[in-house]
């Protein structure tokens, strides 16, 4: 199992049995070594050992391109109520922040990447995870395999990325259990109203579109007030459902 061992703003992934080495001395990481255990470099600088969780594989995973952040696969989970033992069809895999917080979550997950190297990666991401048992990444465009797809269903959750979206929405009733839910997300509004308007004509209901906007608070001797700085949109999630 992969480790994370922290000593304030560093960060290392390891294995138990490990050698690292870093600018506070080498870490000899034992056999036995436990998330809370706290290891010392021999320069006795000490690190502690963190069992990895969400926000440490987003920030850990190798990246081929820009992931969901947390914020946004909050509100996909909010919004759709995935929860253990639910099958979700995705597309869009990327470096698959999105399916490896899924599949933690118990959930059996489906997932396309049109781009053959990325999907290896996010072959690899899942094994950090700890969830390649039950994450199923395919290389491929999910519009072109959508007629095998609906044989392998019915889903419970349908999350897109990609800016094929509409066509998949289209093809969701077929795809979905009854009450099933759709989540598309998007950078730009054009494709977030265009899937919205092609679920209400494929017959969806509960069509609603969101602005993800999300802000820091800085706090000091003069006052309170948002940060300057970071991320605060990020793009527009459509949620939708079958009857």
């Amino acid at each position: 199992m992969t480790l994370l061992v922290v000593r304030g703003d560093r960060e290392f992934l390891v294995e138990r049995g490990e050698e690292l080495h870093t600018d506070l001395g080498v870490l000899d990481v034992p056999d036995d070594a436990e998330p809370g255990d706290t290891l010392t470099t021999h320069l006795d600088e000490e690190f502690r050992v963190r069992e990895l969780r969400g926000p440490d594989l987003f920030d850990h995973m190798e990246r081929t391109g820009a992931p969901m952040v947390p914020k946004d696969i909050g509100i996909v989970v909010g919004n759709t109520g995935v929860c253990a033992e639910d099958r979700v069809l995705d597309a869009g895999t990327g470096t698959g922040v999105l399916s490896a917080y899924l599949g933690r979550m118990g959930a059996d997950v489906t997932t396309y990447e049109i781009k053959p190297e990325f999907a290896e990666v996010a072959r690899e991401n899942m094994d950090l995870a700890g969830v390649a048992e039950n994450v199923d990444v395919r290389a491929g465009d999910l519009t072109e395999h959508l007629d095998d797809v609906v044989e392998e269903g019915p889903f419970d959750v349908l999350t897109l990325d990609t800016e094929d979206a509409p066509e998949v929405v289209e093809r969701a009733p077929e795809l979905l259990a009854s009450g099933g839910y759709v989540s598309v997300y998007s950078p730009f509004v054009e494709n977030a109203r265009a899937a919205a308007e092609t679920a209400r004509e494929a017959g969806l209901v509960e069509v609603e579109t969101l602005e993800t906007i999300q802000r820091r608070m800085d706090f000091d001797e003069r006052g309170s007030r948002p940060t300057t700085k970071g991320i605060g949109h990020t793009g527009y999630l459509t949620f939708a459902r079958t009857e």
